[in-house]
């Protein structure tokens, strides 16, 4: 009896300590959700809630076993989870607090719903026609990580989106074509963006600089990346560092404002 009563005698700390801890393990999920990484965090916390209950229960042997687990295994997880730990980390690094002054952006990788009214299939309908002439560009859609770090590699803009404008930015004569373009909330926020590469996925050979760049970003943020080939005019989308595959643009488009909501 005295352990129930000891369980109700909740002060207004541990009802903060649980909110927080219920908060950051739903981020966490929503992080890793449709990922491989998934099934490995669910099979985490159901040995976790294991140990507790043998623990809880006097079972020292299946509670050590456990316990054992959870403590050895922690260095694998730091190996299995160091994209998603890197992503996150990144997160909180590149929140940006203070600036613009806006002390509230600085939390806004908390964020559980994004604000997000791009007009897509303006992009889309430029690509296509990029594609058609074989015009190169590749552009970034950010999502809940700021990716205002990137946008200092390259030219500050706040221009709308629109058709015109996403062509004329990466027309081969204009001064803005080379590197990426970076898309939030229908605002073309920078141009001639430098993006991180990715050296390190095997990809065929026709895909070059461009795609490297789009597997590069959106291996390290959240954000989405399209890409049309110089080459071959081919269209790509990137998200999570993979290419994901479509059958046409209006299927494209679908899907980009999927991963936007």
């Amino acid at each position: 009896m005295d352990i129930f009563k000891d369980l109700l005698k909740f002060t207004v700390v541990d009802v903060i300590d649980v909110i927080l801890v219920a908060l950051l393990l739903y981020y966490v999920y929503r992080l890793i959700k449709g990922t491989v990484a998934i099934n490995i965090f669910i099979g985490i916390i159901i040995i976790y809630v294991a140990w507790q209950v043998t623990s809880f229960l006097n079972m020292e042997l299946l509670s050590g076993i456990f316990g054992g687990f959870m403590k050895v295994g922690i260095i694998a997880l730091i190996v299995i989870f160091q994209p998603e730990i890197r992503k996150f980390l990144l997160m909180v690094g590149s929140s940006n607090i203070g600036s613009k002054g806006h002390i509230l952006k600085s939390f806004k990788f908390l964020k559980t719903e994004v604000s997000n009214t791009t007009d897509v299939d303006a992009i889309v309908t430029a690509c296509s026609k990029m594609s058609m002439s074989k015009t190169g560009a590749i552009i970034v859609f950010e999502r809940n990580n700021n990716l205002d770090f990137l946008s200092e590699s390259g030219d500050e803009m706040n221009i709308k989106v629109t058709q015109p404008i996403i062509e004329s930015i990466f027309f081969k004569n204009s001064p803005l074509h080379d590197g990426a373009i970076i898309v939030s909330n229908n605002i073309v926020k920078a141009t001639r963006v430098i993006l991180p590469v990715n050296n390190e996925k095997n990809i065929p050979q026709r895909f070059g600089l461009r795609h490297r760049a789009a597997i590069g970003v959106t291996e390290k943020t959240d954000a989405l990346a399209l890409v049309v080939s110089e080459e071959t005019g081919h269209m790509s989308y990137f998200k999570d560092g993979e290419f994901v595959v479509f059958e046409d643009a209006a299927e494209l488009s679908d899907m980009i404002k999927k991963d936007l909501s």
